[in-house]
């Protein structure tokens, strides 16, 4: 059995089983074609085809089974065909990146800008989802690498590789009684209101941890999985909000002030995670790079190779 014999019995039906029409189709024969057809019904065992005198004329019953196998296959071979071509291809092809929201929304546009000004060709795609998500979006060949908060280190059968660091800010509106005070703090914070992340986004335990270890109980009033969200909420006066400091723009939120909080909640560092031993073309690394400057493709094999693991900003 061989592929030829498969195309053959695929173009015949495609060709309303004219035999010297899927030669031509095919380029070959009308002769190797036929024998060929026959050979493969006898390795099967079986009729493909019905037959009138030398003239097929339609599928039997088992080759009407048989023609759906050759038709996975088929489609199997071209999906091969493409991974080449993609592979081959250093400056075109795919690129998925599952992410969350944040950084999504306020880390990556400069990058993906970058990026596709570098590699027009390249189709790039992002997903969206929590930490774990998008995690587990890598690990199952869903996406070519994530980005999120350190939560996604440690996970069985990826490597994690740090970005940048940032920290969380409070928002508040214009006239908010925080803003007239030099040094904030959590106790401060917690006689208000809270909107903040839901608790599987952007450094949301930090928080909670914080406010733990001083035994205090905010309340929460709303959480979001968007920035864009709490700060809507931030400016109606409902409360006061944490979000990743990123997600503030000074000129965009004119209705609001940021007051820096990363010496009550801790530094953040986002990250970049590969599947084990993955293979990356010419133009991850580079984006990798636009994101991560200080990650380069020496650097960056070494952690994929495991012989650096000790990587940190």
């Amino acid at each position: 059995m061989n592929l030829h014999q498969l195309r053959f019995v695929r173009e015949a039906v495609r060709q309303n089983f004219n035999l010297t029409e899927a030669a031509k189709a095919l380029f070959t024969s009308q002769p190797g074609v036929s024998k060929a057809i026959i050979e493969l019904e006898e390795e099967l065992g079986v009729d493909i085809f019905t037959r009138h005198g030398k003239r097929i004329r339609g599928l039997t019953e088992p080759g009407r089974s048989v023609l759906k196998s050759v038709e996975l296959i088929m489609q199997e071979i071209e999906g091969l065909k493409q991974i080449g071509r993609e592979f081959a291809a250093q400056d075109s092809g795919s690129l998925t990146i599952a992410t969350t929201h944040t950084q999504a929304r306020y880390a990556l546009p400069p990058v993906v800008q970058a990026f596709m000004q570098k590699y027009p060709k390249v189709r790039l795609s992002l997903l969206q989802g929590n930490p774990k998500q998008v995690a587990e979006m890598v690990q199952r060949d869903q996406a070519d690498l994530a980005i999120a908060t350190e939560s996604i280190a440690g996970i069985d059968g990826l490597i994690t590789m740090p970005c940048y660091q940032w920290e969380h800010v409070v928002v508040v509106p214009l006239d908010h009684p925080l803003l007239k005070l030099k040094v904030i703090s959590l106790e401060e914070i917690a006689n208000y209101p809270l909107i903040t992340y839901d608790s599987a986004f952007a450094g949301r335990n930090k928080i909670d941890h914080a406010f733990a270890l001083r035994q205090i109980k905010p309340d929460i009033l709303l959480e979001a999985i968007d920035a864009d969200v709490i700060k809507t909420y931030v400016e109606l006066g409902m409360g006061v909000g944490i979000i990743a400091g990123m997600a503030f723009d000074a000129e965009r939120d004119k209705n609001l002030r940021s007051i820096p909080v990363g010496n009550l909640f801790g530094m953040n560092i986002s990250r970049i995670a590969l599947k084990q031993g993955a293979y990356l073309r010419s133009y991850v690394y580079t984006f990798i790079e636009l994101l991560a400057p200080t990650l380069n493709r020496k650097l960056i094999d070494q952690v994929l190779q495991g012989t650096k693991d000790n990587y940190e900003l």
